[in-house]
C-alpha cells in the first residue's frame, strides 16, 4: 500500500486507528477454547471476530508477533492465517508486524523476506540500533510498496535509559540522532517512525526533523496516552498518523459480548478522529 491510498483510506474511514492484534492466550474469553484448553484456533476465532468487529472503523491492524511466536509452530500459523484473512476480506487494511526486528545485513534480508515476502504484510517495525545495514535490506526495490517502521522514541519507561542521552557538544538527543541519520535510509513513502503516545509533547521537536512521515504512535487507551495531544503535536496536512490502541479494545469485556464491546471501544476512538479530521 502506498501513502496516497493509505491518506485516501483515512479520509473515507475518518478513522486513523490501528487496532493492535496482541492476543494473550490467557486473557481471550475462555468460552472460546474446548474443554482441554488446549486448541489454538480459539485466538484466530478471536482475532477473527475483532476484526469482523472493527475493520469499518480503522485502517490498520498491528499483530505483535511476540503473542504467536511465543505459542511455537502453532501460534506462527495463527498469525498467517490473521493476515490471510485480513488480506482476503479487507484489502484496504494497512497490515504492520510488531516484530522489532533488526541485525546485520544478511540475518535482516532473512527478516525482509519472512515478513514481506511469505507473511505479505505491509510494514515490519524496525530496531536502528545497529545501523543502516542493518535496516536498508527491508528497503530494497524487491518490496516496492512495503514500509519499514523505525523505532524512535518508544513508551515505556525503559525509554530514557537511552533515546533521550544528550550529544554533550550539540546539545542533541539520541532519539534526534536517529531521525536526522535515517532520513539517509528512506523516505517518506516507505518509512515512518514509532513515537510513544506517552511522549506526546516530544512531537513538535519531531516534527521539526520529520514534518512529512507518517508517524505510528502507541500508548493511546491502556497505557494513558492523549489523543488530543498526539493530535496537537503530531498532525499533518496528509494526517500523517496512525495511533495504535491495543488491550482497550480487545479485552474491553472477557464474556461473550466482546466483540461487540471492542467495537464500541472502536468506535470511541475513530468519533473522536473524525473530529480531528474534519478539516483536512
Amino acid at each position: 500500500m502506498n501513502r496516497e491510498e493509505l491518506f485516501e483510506n483515512i479520509k473515507r474511514k475518518q478513522s486513523f486507528l490501528c487496532v493492535g492484534l496482541d492476543t494473550d492466550v490467557n486473557k481471550i474469553p475462555e468460552f472460546l477454547f474446548d474443554r482441554d484448553g488446549d486448541d489454538l484456533d480459539p485466538i484466530f476465532e478471536f482475532n477473527k471476530n475483532i476484526i469482523d468487529a472493527t475493520a469499518d472503523l480503522c485502517v490498520a491492524y498491528k499483530p505483535n508477533v511476540a503473542f504467536y511466536e511465543s505459542l511455537g509452530l502453532q501460534g506462527w500459523d495463527v498469525l498467517e492465517r490473521t493476515v490471510d484473512y485480513i488480506r482476503k476480506n479487507y484489502p484496504d487494511q494497512f497490515i504492520i508486524a510488531d516484530a522489532k526486528r533488526g541485525d546485520i545485513g544478511n540475518t535482516s534480508a532473512m527478516y525482509a523476506r519472512t515478513f514481506f515476502g511469505a507473511l505479505d504484510v505491509d510494514s515490519v517495525t524496525v530496531a536502528p540500533y545497529m545501523g543502516e545495514d542493518s535496516v536498508s535490506p527491508f528497503l530494497t526495490d524487491d518490496y516496492k510498496g512495503k514500509w519499514v517502521t523505525l523505532l524512535a522514541l518508544t513508551s515505556n519507561k525503559g525509554a530514557f535509559d537511552f533515546q533521550f542521552m544528550e550529544d554533550k557538544e550539540s546539545g542533541e538527543r539520541l532519539f534526534e540522532k536517529v531521525l536526522k541519520t535515517s532520513l539517509k535510509w528512506g523516505n517518506e513513502d516507505n518509512m515512518m517512525y514509532v513515537v510513544g503516545a506517552t511522549k506526546a509533547e516530544m512531537l513538535s521537536d519531531i516534527r521539526k526533523i520529520i514534518p512529512n512521515h507518517f508517524l505510528l504512535v502507541p500508548g493511546i487507551g491502556a497505557q494513558g496516552g492523549s489523543l488530543a495531544e498526539v493530535v496537537k503535536y503530531g498532525m499533518n496536512s496528509q494526517c500523517g498518523l496512525l495511533v495504535n490502541s491495543s488491550r482497550a479494545i480487545l479485552y474491553a469485556s472477557n464474556g461473550e459480548d466482546y466483540a461487540k464491546a471492542a467495537r464500541a471501544e472502536a468506535q470511541k476512538v475513530q468519533q473522536q478522529m473524525s473530529g480531528f479530521l474534519k478539516n483536512l
